[in-house]
This record gives C-alpha cells, structure tokens and sequence, in this order.
C-alpha cells in the first residue's frame, strides 16, 4: 500500500536517487535537506516512515531520531556513513527501527522500507500504548490526553513532558533531563523555558479544579507526575 514517506537527506543525488526508486514503489515522497527541516515536517504532515540520513546541517540525524522518537511511533530508518558498531547501536537505543551503512544499494532501501511499513501496519491492530496515572489518561499512540474525562489539548512539547513524567509517575525529573529528553538538540533552551512549558501543562491538565495539582514540584530538584495515592503528595517537599 501507498505510504507518505519523508527522506531527509542533504545530498541531493542521493535524495533524488531514493525519491526515484521509493516513487517507483508508489509511494508519496517528501524530501528536506536539514535536521531542523525534517523535524518540523515530521510535526506538520505525520508520515507514515521517516528515511533519515546521519550527517545533515543545523541538527543530526541522530538528535532528529531523538526528538521525534519522545512524540511519535513513526518507523524510522537510519542512512549512515558510520560502520562501527557503537555509532548502529547508538542509533537503534535512540529509537531508529533499523539502520543502512553507506553506500546501500537502493534496492535493498526499498526492501527494508517494505519491511518496516509492514510491520507497523501489522501492529496498528494492537492496543496502542496508554498510561493511566490517577485520572489522567496520555494515549503516546494517538497523541491524546485526558484529565477527569475531559480531552486536554497540548502543544508538542507539552505533550512531550508529560509523556515523559507519565512512563515513570513519581520519579523526578530534573529540568537538565527534561532539556535532554524534550529539547534535546536545541542547546539554546533554558531551564526557565522548562519552567515556562509545565506552568502551562499544569494549567490545561488541572483545569482550575480546587486542590488538583498533576505535576508537582520537588524543591530543588525538579518534576513529577502525581501518583494515584494522595498521601504520595506531601512526601519530599512536592507542590
């Protein structure tokens, strides 16, 4: 079946190359030449497979993985020149599906693309990941989130953080980790933007609702999603 696929590649005969064979297979190609590029495209039309290459301007392809990976389930499929087995595994714990060393030939690439879609199709049937913590319900498949029932909209960063707390409700994250996990490749972010980023979250998630506080606040360390047991709320100085 026809798939939206974005390639980010900065070489444009390569590009072109993998835009040619991947056409021939009937799919719709998009095609961006730098890190930044690929990560706003992938927010803006949802492809159903990322081709990314390793080495790109402004971000890598690695951050790219990164990033994209803490929003979406989106298969990707990593091009790279790096042969070592430090730099494939690194890339695989970021969260890439699979990986081609270059030179590749492109018909391997759309065989491993063929794979990929597969298998992805194939788990569409399966219960989508969803964390319930308390009345909160985050649906990290659909990119949905509840709050006592009611559908709470979120930005992409938002959505990020709490996706984040919610995997490990209770643990405390420092806002150096949240820049990691959320930010990552923009060196730029301050802690203050954290800061800035969950006052608005715990806005939208508590709703103005009298002693409701989902993210808390553990002085001098950072941030946490509440767990289900309220008494869990007054331990460690959390606000």
């Amino acid at each position: 079946m026809p798939a939206r696929i974005l390639v980010a590649e900065d070489d444009v005969k390569q590009a072109q190359l993998i835009r040619i064979y991947l056409e021939r297979e009937g799919h719709d190609i998009q095609v961006v030449a730098d890190g930044r590029s690929a990560i706003d495209r992938a927010r803006a039309s949802r492809p159903d497979l990322l081709v990314l290459d390793v080495m790109m301007p402004h971000v890598d392809g690695l951050d790219v993985c990164r990033v994209l990976r803490a929003e979406s389930r989106v298969p990707i499929l990593l091009l790279t020149a790096r042969s070592t087995e430090e730099d494939l595994l690194l890339g695989l714990d970021l969260g890439a599906d699979d990986y081609l060393t270059k030179p590749y030939s492109p018909r391997e690439l759309t065989a491993r693309v063929r794979a990929l879609l597969r298998r992805a199709r194939s788990a569409e049937g399966e219960r989508p990941p969803v964390l319930t913590v308390g009345d909160l319900v985050v649906d990290t498949a659909r990119f949905e989130v509840r709050a006592a029932g009611e559908p709470v909209p979120l930005t992409g960063k938002e959505f990020a953080i709490l996706a984040l707390l919610a995997a490990e409700p209770g643990r405390v994250f420092t806002r150096a980790q949240i820049i990691d996990r959320v930010f990552g490749f923009d060196q730029q972010v301050l802690e203050r933007t954290v800061d800035a980023h969950v006052m608005n979250l715990r806005r939208k998630l508590d709703g103005g609702r009298p002693g409701t506080r989902h993210v808390e606040t553990v002085y001098g360390r950072g941030y946490r999603l509440a767990t289900a047991d309220p008494g869990d709320r007054a331990h460690h100085g959390a606000r």
